[in-house]
């Protein structure tokens, strides 16, 4: 955080980043905030508590932050939203008996010497959002506690924490991060309750509720109240669950006894909420759940991270390297620093000491500072989503605000998808084993084979090269480590320890050969020491030793990598060649090495750089990974929809375009486009090389056709559109520094990404959106976090908690969700939209109703208004979401702005059809031969029919009088023939429009199969109809209703008929004619601002695009970009292979 004097940047360059601003309390300023509020009864404090920031300008005066005692935090988003913290004092002084004993306490490189201030020993700190700051008097800054500090080396942690902290050291540490614990406790009711009532909404339908009290609105305001009472209840029933249910996610963290390693006092056992940073965690045979993140500084771990990265697969933890080196540990150990971490929340199911004893981890961070701690912080404060329907839809207020204004006036004078998913089966069948021997590829061994295999080096890292182990009696860990192993017949051996080395006994892995097993001269083989397998680095390595025999050096990763390592004259002169071959048809292929090991140094002390060079290449094993059968008819179906599918891999390039070709996201006859970018040796500048790939080209690697006719043909294919690239996760990094001008148009085409850091993933999910592309991501849930997060719409293939980081989880894994959860996108959106309509064409209508009585200074009565808000509208908008997704996907997309002109204009044409049959109602009405403005009688009494009759013969017994008495008695003023006759205009009219805006094809399904809308309709139009034709005088009575001739009735009637077909057409006709519109942008030149369609456009006339067997240079300058693409990524486990 860099500090000024009032302001400065907290959490710089994080997720999380926020400003802060220093402020001091003033008495004066405070004194006459309490006036205000009192005087004001409470309504200055309500703004207040809906403004954090006015509260604090208005008591507080701006100070430096290290003066302040209340500090205002700023989002630095788009949203820039405030809250307000007060700061804390922690006293040390009990702690610390005197002076002298300070340094020795507090160390001098802490930070915490460095937050302590003197002489009266205190610490300065502010809690957001569950993170604990402590003010830095060095740097002048807020500093976060509750984590080791950065800036130790390897062997300076080893050193400074190797032997744990004394007790007066952890006392210290533990006051100032506090206690190691996710506290998320159960918000009680009442709390959720004063929250909820305290919402803008509420205390705006509060006052609302008391304005129609005043206007003896009794019976509406009552059933608003209702309504919102039983509104308050559902959300507070919801958020209650929600908080029962985190707090028993987190519980079990904080209940766990651990040993820890006391300096000078040897091994202590205590509750796991007393850990601070620094301490020393002792490990035990047998599993163990972790309360915090730690590093593991000696032994080895097999971790079981499935509640962090949805994978059940064990995971292997070395310890810490002892190097002796000025970078920081994180720096020093690079992407593989969480190869020695410890996450908390995982379980450590096996522990393996080495040959320095206890398997022992020093403390990394507590609390909500951990990995654990961060994704319950990321539930508990989510990322505010700004959707553009919500913008559209305040636009879309306030014209109606403003359209009421008017009429207030008036009165008072007289609201590609591009992705696939995990495309192939989870598990990998052995195809093949490739050898080599003196440079060259022997023949090829298939499976399953007649006969064993041969005992030769290669046999020997089958057996060894893995990181599998023996858990409740079955073999578990990578599919494709087991499918290896499994294919030699061996089998591990479970015993707990073995003597190897002459260092006595230790715990090791060891490997026997099995019952059916071919023979083999050794009893089994020890594997000492592992390196696991690091996405960075693409291979992994172990230290193996025959029982009775010498070391050896096994590593098994992407054949390219493998081969780099190897001398270059045990690597075949065809091993290109061959390897495309093989990836070209889509198998998965491994490379496979060895060395002999030099003895006299310790396994655990060599380091990774030592053991993985000059090795002997020994061949390849090419592994079968058939597509799942949803595959290919789910992106046939996207494709169908005009939605691109992008595939993210970490595997080779080759195998990912043979994928790519089987899966139908390439079409046999489209040619794929290999982009290279390479860093030039010796200079700051780069290259980029267009390979186009012919796949009968497969026999020669460098076999690329510069023929000028398949390149005219090429040039062909490609100038149609028919093209796609490809390129590596190495690749795309070097585009992004040196040719960033070329990365949109490599986007536009680019469909297979090979080889794909998590963070890569990240950084490709931006650059798409930034094209304006609306990009979803389907993953595993595994180091897809980042993108998931990132994506508009992110789909988890896993139930674990690392589905956090994605709105939407599949129970199935497989991306049959994809055009699932798009169908229910579509028809969500396109529901919105026609609730919005409805509920703006409701307000008009009623609205519009209300303007014509107020010409004659009369509305609509109490229980008018009653049956149109609640007997009419609510139910309408609750069963009109009912209609289900249309099946099939369209091959464009539902408008995606509230405010587009077809929506637009069907709102506008159905108001003035609205306003057209309301006025027409109104001034024929008053046409009509029996109408009286005074009489309200006059139409059912005066002498027309029967009813006219039988109405005469009442007035001769003399009751008429006395009947019209009793009428004018009850007679509110409401009552007219103006009032009846909009009235059921207006109430019909939102039946009308409620049916017509609720359209089907193509995002939902016909209006019919919302059997639950049509049984509400047809109820509710029964009961207008009951209402127009009934004349019971207690009911017109209650409903403000007067009587009116048969035969006007039956004009009404018409008149709706006539409405309701003139709308139907006008929004078949006109609103829902596709192709219209399209003849309407182009006869007015209209193009997509898209960026992606502006880009397409200019391709499309650029003929030197694609370019073709050509090679492109860079400047000297390149643009800064992060080793990790500055993407966020999940602090666990790397997968090795996801799909967008």
């Amino acid at each position: 955080m860099e500090a000024s004097s009032h302001h400065a940047q907290l959490n710089q360059g994080e997720e999380n980043e926020m400003e802060i601003f220093g402020y001091k309390s003033q008495g004066c300023r405070k004194a006459l905030c309490i006036a205000g509020c009192m005087l004001s009864c409470g309504a200055l404090l309500l703004l207040f508590y809906w403004k954090p920031e006015w509260d604090v300008w208005a008591n507080c005066i701006p100070c430096s932050l290290e003066e302040a005692d209340v500090v205002l935090l700023r989002t630095t988003d788009e949203f820039r939203i405030y809250s307000r913290k007060n700061v804390m004092w922690i006293s040390v002084s009990a702690l610390i008996k005197s002076r002298s004993d300070y340094p020795a306490i507090i160390g001098e490189s802490s930070v915490f010497n460095e937050a302590i201030m003197k002489p009266n020993l205190q610490v300065k700190s502010i809690q957001v959002q569950k993170i604990r700051y402590v003010w830095n008097l060095s740097a002048k800054q807020f500093q976060k506690v509750g984590a080791l500090e950065d800036h130790y080396t390897c062997s300076a942690i080893h050193a400074r924490f190797g032997t744990g902290l004394t007790c007066d050291e952890q006392n210290v540490r533990r006051l100032i991060c506090g206690p190691n614990t996710i506290d998320v406790p159960v918000i009680p009711i009442w709390k959720l309750l004063v929250k909820e009532v305290l919402n803008p909404f509420y205390v705006f339908q509060l006052f609302s509720v008391c304005l129609w009290f005043a206007e003896d609105y009794m019976e509406y305001a009552t059933a608003i109240i209702i309504m919102s009472l039983l509104s308050i209840a559902l959300t507070i029933y919801d958020l209650r669950q929600q908080s029962v249910k985190l707090h028993r996610l987190v519980e079990s963290h904080n209940n766990i006894t651990v040993t820890v390693c006391r300096n000078k006092e040897g091994f202590q056992e205590l509750e796991s909420n007393l850990l601070v940073p620094g301490d020393m965690l002792v490990f035990k045979e047998g599993r163990t759940l972790l309360p915090c993140d730690a590093i593991l500084i000696s032994g080895q771990c097999i971790v079981n991270e499935s509640m962090l990265t949805g994978e059940s697969i064990p995971v292997t933890k070395t310890h810490l390297p002892q190097a002796d080196n000025i970078k920081p540990w994180r720096m020093h150990c690079a992407e593989d620093y969480k190869k020695h971490v410890l996450f908390c929340g995982t379980e450590v199911i096996q522990t393996k000491a080495d040959d320095r004893g206890e398997v022992k981890a020093v403390v990394l961070r507590t609390g909500f500072s951990t990995a654990k701690g961060d994704l319950v912080r990321s539930i508990l404060y989510p990322k505010p989503m700004n959707f553009k329907l919500y913008r559209d839809a305040l636009r879309f207020l306030m014209f109606l605000v403003a359209f009421a204004a008017v009429g207030m006036i008036y009165a008072v004078c007289i609201f590609a998808l591009s992705g696939t998913g995990t495309l192939t089966e989870d598990g990998l069948d052995l195809w093949g084993l490739l050898p080599s021997e003196r440079n060259c590829f022997q023949d090829i061994h298939s499976f399953p084979a007649d006969h064993g295999l041969p005992w030769s080096p290669l046999f020997r890292a089958m057996v060894v090269c893995h990181s599998l182990i023996v858990l409740d009696g079955k073999i578990q860990g990578d599919p494709l480590d087991v499918k290896m192993f499994e294919a030699t017949d061996w089998v591990i051996d479970d015993s707990s320890e073995h003597r190897v080395e002459g260092q006595g006994s230790t715990q090791a892995t060891v490997v026997r050969p099995g019952p059916k097993a071919s023979s083999a001269p050794v009893e089994g083989i020890t594997i000492l020491y592992q390196f696991p397998f690091s996405s960075a680095l693409q291979r992994m390595s172990v230290i193996a030793q025959e029982i009775g025999g010498e070391k050896q050096v096994f590593t098994k990763g992407a054949p390219e990598m493998v081969a780099k390592l190897c001398r270059a004259e045990t690597v075949p002169s065809n091993f290109e060649s061959k390897l495309l071959i093989y990836t070209a048809q889509g198998f998965r292929v491994i490379g496979l090495a060895y060395k002999p090991l030099q003895t006299g140094r310790q396994s655990a002390n060599l380091t990774r750089e030592e053991v993985e060079s000059d090795l002997t290449f020994l061949g390849l094993l090419i592994m079968e990974n058939r597509l799942k059968r949803e595959t290919k008819p789910v992106l046939e179906e996207l494709s169908a929809a005009r939605i691109r599918s992008v595939m993210v891999t970490g595997d080779n390039v080759q195998t990912a375009i043979t994928v790519a070709k089987n899966a139908g996201m390439i079409s046999p006859t489209d040619t794929v486009i290999l982009a290279e970018a390479n860093k030039i040796p010796g200079s700051f500048s780069a290259s980029i090389t267009w390979k186009p790939l012919e796949e009968n080209k497969t026999k020669d690697y460098e076999s690329l056709d510069d023929d000028s006719q398949a390149e005219r043909r090429m040039r062909l294919a490609a100038g149609s559109g028919q093209y796609h690239f490809a390129m590596s996760g190495k690749s795309y990094q070097i585009v992004a520094q040196h040719f960033s001008h070329l990365l949109p148009k490599l986007l536009l085409n680019g469909t297979v990404f090979a080889r794909m850091s998590p963070g890569q993933k990240s950084s490709l999910v931006e650059e798409f959106q930034k094209l304006d592309y609306f990009v979803g991501m389907c993953g595993d849930g595994a180091n897809d976090c980042g993108a998931l997060k990132m994506a508009h719409a992110g789909i988890s293939l896993s139930e674990q908690e690392a589905s956090v980081a994605s709105p939407f989880t599949s129970r199935t894994s497989s991306i049959a969700c994809v055009p699932e959860l798009i169908r229910e996108g579509r028809a969500a959106l396109v529901t919105s939209f026609c609730m919005f309509k409805y509920m703006a064409l409701y307000s008009t209508i009623q609205y519009l109703g209300v303007l014509l009585l107020y010409w004659q200074l009369n509305s609509f009565g109490n229980y008018q208004f009653l049956f149109q808000d609640l007997a009419i509208t609510t139910i309408i908008g609750v069963t009109m979401s009912f209609t289900d997704a249309y099946p099939k996907l369209a091959p464009y997309r539902p408008p995606s702005q509230l405010i587009s002109p077809p929506l637009l204009l069907s709102v506008l044409l159905n108001i003035l059809f609205s306003l057209s049959m309301q006025i027409l109602g109104f001034v024929v009405v008053q046409e009509q031969p029996w109408y009286s403005k005074t009489n309200i009688h006059s139409a059912c009494l005066s002498g027309n029919d029967s009813h006219m009759e039988s109405s005469s013969t009442i007035s001769s017994l003399g009751f008429h009088g006395v009947r019209d008495e009793a009428l004018r008695e009850v007679d509110n003023g409401y009552k007219s023939y103006e009032n009846t006759t909009v009235w059921l205009l207006s109430t019909i009219n939102c039946l009308i429009v409620a049916l017509v805006f609720s359209k089907g094809k193509p995002f939902r399904q016909p209006v019919y199969t919302n059997y639950v809308f049509v049984l509400v309709l047809t109820g509710q139009l029964g009961v207008c109809l009951f209402l127009m034709f009934a004349d019971i005088d207690d009911l017109y009575s209650k409903m403000d209703l007067v009587c009116t001739p048969t035969t006007w009735r039956v004009s009404m009637v018409i008149i709706l008929a006539v409405t309701l077909a003139v709308s139907f057409i006008a929004e078949e006709a006109v609103i829902e004619n596709r192709a219209l519109w399209l003849l309407l942008k182009k006869t007015f030149g209209y193009h997509s601002k898209s960026r992606y369609r502006r880009l397409q456009r200019v391709l499309k006339q650029d003929s030197a695009w694609p370019p073709l067997n050509e090679t492109f240079f860079s400047d000297s300058v390149a643009i800064s970009v992060d080793e990790d693409m500055g993407g966020h990524s999940n602090p666990t486990f790397d997968s090795n292979e996801d799909t967008l």
